[in-house]
């Protein structure tokens, strides 16, 4: 069963009419999205978009074999003209299946949010599933049999693909397409970028997906370390990489502090950023949590584990740290990194830097700022990718 996208874009397309974002002014070229449409095999056609007839031509495609057409979601503004020729478009009721001459069958799954998600098998028996924007699966049972395809809103709601994770709907096979795609991701190397992240891919408009085909599923990295500055952005960066995949646990070394207001309210605001699904655990002893099985862990911060690593011995006195505090953290440091090597977990882990700074104007905050240059060369060390994140933006350092 072969899919072709007509189209990938956002319902207004990509750039959208008359919108002068940066996102929109680069979205040129290869860049630029139609709204999302699929043709398969020639025969259905998954939502009605204005040029869907040129769109097809223009991937080498007619519409003439069309014998259904289905559409996801409402659709504002004045209705899109049937090209001379194809069905009148319609719906399947959520639950309900339809089973056209040509051997595919397309059953309605229900969403949380109005429209309808499309599950299609081919003649040949392949699968994938094809959710609206915006749009999320509901109801979904587990243990399900995974889609040999999916393709969804995977910038807009990375939710949709952690639940078809959770239930196994998504397995490691499955491809995994963005489409619905909007001005809110940038285009280019960085929207490739953070699709990877999360086992996710884009195609330009006019590709022909073969389902069953695997080859271009990327690889989630094992181990990560998001580094950046105060404010940087870079806790988003970190938990965007896993918001699309279930059952996190986020490591918060921090702890609480009582009476601090101005803290309780910064971990408030990471704590409303998290997926309900992610499970906190406020701890800074991160080996045992490294070697056991287990969902992804985040780990925010590094910085705050290497404070409580200094207090535990003794580092801000100068004897303690000459008498065995210095060989202390390095044992630390080490039995850390070693964890990180030996995981068989997926580890997003974040810290500071702060050696571009100004020097520190005490003997104890230089050596925490040299120690924290080393425990994150270290960390890096074990990781595949490592990212800057400086003004909300990732640079790859690795990976």
């Amino acid at each position: 069963m072969d899919v072709t996208l007509l189209g990938t874009g956002a319902p207004a397309g990509l750039p959208r009419p008359d919108c002068p974002c940066a996102a929109c002014a680069a979205a040129q070229g290869e860049y630029a999205r139609a709204a999302t449409a699929l043709l398969v095999d020639g025969a259905l056609l998954l939502d009605l978009t204005p040029g869907a007839a040129f769109a097809a031509a223009r991937a080498g495609h007619s519409l003439a074999g069309v014998r259904q057409v289905l559409l996801s979601h409402p659709h504002d503004g004045p209705a899109v003209e049937v090209p001379a020729g194809l069905p009148q478009p319609g719906r399947v009721p959520d639950g309900r299946e339809l089973a056209l001459l040509t051997g595919h069958r397309v059953r309605a799954v229900a969403l949380d949010a109005p429209g309808t998600g499309y599950a299609v098998t081919g003649p040949d028996g392949g699968r994938f599933l094809y959710v609206p924007p915006g749009g999320a699966p509901a109801g979904l049972e587990a243990p399900a049999e995974p889609y040999d395809l999916v393709l969804a809103d995977v910038v807009g709601r990375p939710d949709a693909l952690a639940r078809l994770r959770a239930v196994g709907a998504a397995g490691p096979t499955t491809d995994v397409v963005a489409v619905h795609l909007d001005h809110d991701a940038p285009p280019g190397p960085e929207l490739t970028r953070r699709l990877a992240a999360a086992g996710a891919r884009a195609v330009p408009d006019g590709t022909t997906l073969a389902v069953g085909s695997y080859e271009d599923v990327p690889d989630v990295p094992r181990r990560t370390l998001v580094l950046g500055g105060a404010r940087s952005g870079k806790s988003v960066e970190a938990e965007r990489r896993l918001e699309s995949f279930p059952d996190v646990v986020y490591v918060a070394t921090g702890g609480t502090r009582g009476g601090d207001t101005e803290w309780a309210a910064r971990v408030g605001a990471h704590r409303e950023r998290r997926p309900g699904s992610w499970r906190t655990v406020e701890t800074c002893d991160l080996v045992p949590l490294l070697k056991d099985e287990g969902p992804p862990l985040l780990v925010d911060c590094l910085s705050l584990w290497l404070t409580d690593a200094m207090d535990a011995v003794g580092a801000w006195d100068d004897a303690e740290w000459a008498g065995g505090g210095e060989r202390a953290l390095r044992d630390r440091v080490r039995e850390l990194t070693e964890a990180v090597r030996a995981t068989r977990r997926t580890v997003v882990a974040v810290s500071n830097e702060v050696g571009s700074g100004i020097v520190p104007a005490t003997a104890s905050g230089r050596r925490y700022r040299d120690e924290l240059g080393r425990l994150n060369a270290a960390f890096a060390g074990e990781c595949e990718q490592v990212h800057l994140v400086v003004a909300g933006q990732a640079l790859v350092l690795r990976g």
